[in-house]
């Protein structure tokens, strides 16, 4: 790491978090190259990365807004009010945006003489949630370079975001990791030439596992958060209709999450609850002794009631490097990477036959999933590598940096 690099600011709502393993991994890639980088946590998380440290923000230091928002909005009078008006006259979508905010805004209130003291050369949000909030905010207060990032929960859940379209309209530039949400950002009126879809990645690629001969009993796997837009109750549906059509089948669903118990009381109500294992949350390494485990990877998607949806998991490119198929539902940005009949298998989330079918013929036809496999693991090759898209990020970095 070269001394006269520039600083990058990293500022993260927890880091490190297990279930956020890509941006571990676009963090070490940065490192990689070489990056000057500094590494905030505002929520949780803390410790050293990689030996890099992670400075946690300490709650009781939120007490001293009151007397650091006067200070901060006697500094700059316009910005003030600005929040102020944005109080009074936008509602926020739901509370717990609301309250993602009111830490990006603190975290920015806070921390505005550090940054003044030890300027970054570019600070970046990985999320469009309480890190935009405050690189915003520090764009305002003082005119630090910022970017930031907008996934599909930034975009989607509750309408978006409560303040996105200001936190990016002037940033350098705005990262996307696919190619729904880049258009949905362009919809809001962002500026296409600024917002970059790069999509994430795997650090190391693994070695593709042979095709199982016999495939009986089909081994299925689901890793996903237990909530609403993942369609687990659909996934369970399919599991009966599987048993009922006398398919051999042993499923596997790794995750946690707030419909657990719902979803455990259902599969007992089908009939199936032998037959499906719910693991609970596993540390990422065994997530991968999972995948080596399957056959199929099921995802089914769906679009939940606060409109949240899925943008393009990261488990499917992994399940996709290993060689394990994948069945998904056409819902959000899986087709990105899944073309039907070539790299994996679309099926409708309306009904179960299809799904039947597509997991039947994955069972039955060694060439169909041969050929699926091979074009699924070319896919990852070209467009989930860490340190290629990791180097079209930093080129992007570069460029924000210019002054």
């Amino acid at each position: 790491m070269k001394p006269d690099q520039p600083v990058i600011a990293y500022l993260f709502t927890t880091f490190p978090k297990s279930t956020e393993t890509f941006l571990q991994r676009e963090v070490i890639a940065m490192l990689t190259r070489g990056a000057r980088l500094r590494l905030y946590s505002l929520w949780g998380g803390g410790g050293t990365f990689r030996g890099v440290p992670v400075r946690r923000f300490p709650k009781w230091r939120l007490l001293t807004l009151l007397w650091m928002i006067p200070y901060e909005g006697w500094r700059r009078p316009e910005v003030l009010r600005q929040v102020v008006h944005g109080l009074f006259t936008r509602k926020a979508p739901s509370w717990l945006n609301f309250w993602e905010n009111m830490l990006g805004a603190g975290f920015a209130c806070l921390y505005a003489g550090q940054f003044r003291r030890e300027p970054a050369d570019l600070i970046h949000a990985p999320w469009g949630g309480a890190p935009a909030t405050a690189a915003w905010l520090l764009w305002r207060l003082d005119g630090h370079r910022y970017s930031a990032a907008a996934h599909a929960y930034d975009i989607y859940e509750h309408g978006g975001d409560w303040w996105l379209v200001d936190k990016l309209q002037h940033a350098r530039f705005i990262h996307t990791s696919t190619e729904m949400g880049r258009l949905s950002l362009i919809e809001k009126g962002l500026d296409s030439d600024r917002i970059a879809c790069i999509r994430r990645g795997l650090e190391h690629l693994p070695a593709v596992k042979p095709l199982r001969s016999v495939r009986d009993p089909l081994r299925l796997v689901c890793v996903a958060r237990l909530v609403e837009k993942k369609g687990l109750r659909h996934q369970l549906r399919v599991y009966a209709a599987l048993a009922k059509a006398g398919v051999p089948f042993a499923a596997r669903i790794v995750g946690d999450g707030p419909l657990r118990a719902e979803l455990e009381k259902l599969a007992g109500d089908l009939g199936i609850a032998g037959q499906v294992v719910f693991t609970g949350q596993l540390p990422h390494h065994e997530v991968w002794r999972q995948l080596e485990w399957a056959d199929v990877l099921l995802h089914s998607g769906v679009i939940a009631a606060t409109g949240d949806r899925d943008g393009l998991p990261n488990v499917i490119p992994e399940a996709m490097a290993i060689g394990v198929m994948v069945v998904t539902s056409p819902v959000a940005a899986t087709t990105e990477a899944i073309d039907d009949g070539v790299s994996g298998l679309v099926a409708s989330v309306d009904e179960t036959e299809p799904w039947v079918e597509a997991l039947d013929r994955l069972r039955r036809e060694d060439a169909l999933a041969e050929k699926m496999r091979a074009h699924a693991r070319r896919w990852v090759e070209e467009n989930f590598n860490a340190h290629a898209n990791a180097a079209r990020l930093f080129a992007r970095f570069e460029e924000a940096m210019r002054p």
